[in-house]
């Protein structure tokens, strides 16, 4: 006989992902902010996407009978390749990514209770902190510049060890 688990609450996910949005929309660089991957072209604009992207227990890092978790997000940073100037594509791209790498390099201030540990700026329980360039096409042909942010976040103690 099996004994069954806890009611465990995952509501933590909630307010660190509304954290991450209120971060990049108080950046300033961003006409729209959403939470799931675009399926259509977002505009002229400079654009955020934020969806889930890998969730990881985090062994070395956890409490005695609690088990704490790298929740990573993919913040997807885009803009039209028919912005004028266009040599002002990258750039602005470039700028917004650092500006949100440095804020959550620095200072990254959910206002939560203590379960938010730290961004994993170096990579100590996985993939670091970190920025990658390309390119979407959406419908009509519409390409678009892109930086993908990978932003992982150590969460203290959120699965209780059942023994």
């Amino acid at each position: 006989m099996t004994t069954p688990l806890p009611d465990i609450d995952e509501s933590w996910i909630d307010p660190i992902l509304d954290a991450v949005v209120s971060d990049i929309q108080s950046s300033g660089y961003f006409d729209r902010v959403i939470t799931h991957e675009s399926k259509r072209s977002p505009g002229l604009g400079l654009s955020a996407d934020v969806w889930f992207l890998t969730l990881d227990p985090v062994p070395e890092g956890s409490g005695l009978n609690k088990t704490s978790a790298r929740l990573a997000w993919n913040v997807r940073l885009q803009s039209s390749m028919l912005m004028e100037p266009q040599d002002l594509i990258d750039p602005n791209l470039v700028r917004a990514a650092a500006n949100l790498i440095r804020r959550w390099h620095d200072n990254f201030d959910f206002d939560l209770d203590p379960m938010v540990r730290n961004v994993d700026c170096l990579g100590a329980y996985g993939s670091p902190l970190r920025a990658q360039s390309g390119y979407v096409e959406y419908e009509q042909s519409r390409v678009f510049r892109i930086i993908d942010i990978e932003v992982p976040i150590i969460v203290n103690d959120v699965w209780p060890q059942i023994p």
